[in-house]
């Protein structure tokens, strides 16, 4: 019965959204899966060739275990709706263990898979391409671009860690701490992208952030009270250009539900 309830649920899921003339089409799939067809196809084959766990695979008895769409279906599904492991039980047929240890596996591997072209630090090519667009786009000469931060509510935060991941004073700041993308600047290992603006040359590009970060050269910080025109003028462009990292998070918590609940 178990290993026909498996079957039963790949041929289900896979009627549904991956054969030819699929019960529900691309738009469909998009809206419940929160990215496309080809860009999921793509994780669940890089997965598969990478890591046995994704791998049709049968036990002891020769009864067939979950196939590769099935788990990264209930993942992907996981993510994008911020539910239970338990809910994936009536459709895939798959236990809340396997539904959970699917979601951790994939949140690894798609690190591990993609990280080396997706996470790579910017090359001087691709910051020129970067200074270039947002000088495009916002009339900042050679912004790299925003630095923000989203909070992700801790369930049952231990207490000796009270305050150091919940919303409040210097959040981000303990956030940045922790995050290596300044690493290398301030080993001073950072690669030089000099520019040069009204007579003045600067070895490295910038990031437009809110008055809460730290004093470093590479944060341009909006006036908090300005007076003159020239400061209020500066100020609404900067916080005007800082709208692109904000909607961004906006974006991600609107698709991926499981960032708007307690980890």
């Amino acid at each position: 019965m178990l290993n026909r309830n498996r079957e039963e649920g790949h041929e289900h899921l896979y009627r549904d959204y991956f054969a030819d003339n699929c019960v529900y089409g691309a738009k469909n799939f998009k809206r419940r899966f929160r990215l496309s067809r080809d860009v999921f196809l793509r994780i669940a084959n890089a997965l598969e060739s990478r890591y046995k766990f994704f791998q049709l695979r049968y036990d002891a008895k020769g009864r067939r275990e979950f196939t590769t769409l099935q788990k990264c279906a209930a993942a992907i599904h996981l993510m994008a709706m911020g539910e239970s492991p338990d809910t994936i039980d009536d459709y895939m047929r798959m236990s809340e263990r396997t539904a959970r240890e699917s979601l951790y596996t994939l949140s690894r591997g798609v690190v591990e898979t993609f990280g080396d072209v997706y996470l790579r630090k910017p090359s001087l090519d691709d910051l020129q391409e970067l200074y270039a667009a947002h000088e495009e786009h916002h009339g900042f000469p050679r912004m790299i671009g925003s630095i923000d931060c989203k909070h992700w509510k801790w369930k049952n935060c231990p207490v000796a860690w009270k305050g150091q991941y919940a919303s409040g004073s210097n959040n981000e700041v303990n956030v940045l701490d922790q995050s290596p993308i300044f690493d290398d600047l301030l080993n001073g290992k950072s690669s030089d992208a000099p520019f040069t603006v009204n007579g003045n040359e600067y070895k490295y590009g910038y990031y437009l952030t809110n008055g809460i970060y730290l004093q470093y050269s590479t944060f341009v910080k909006a006036f908090r009270y300005p007076v003159e025109e020239r400061d209020k003028f500066f100020k609404r462009r900067q916080e005007g250009a800082r709208k692109d990292v904000e909607r961004a998070f906006g974006v991600l918590k609107a698709k991926w539900h499981i960032v708007e609940h307690a980890a």
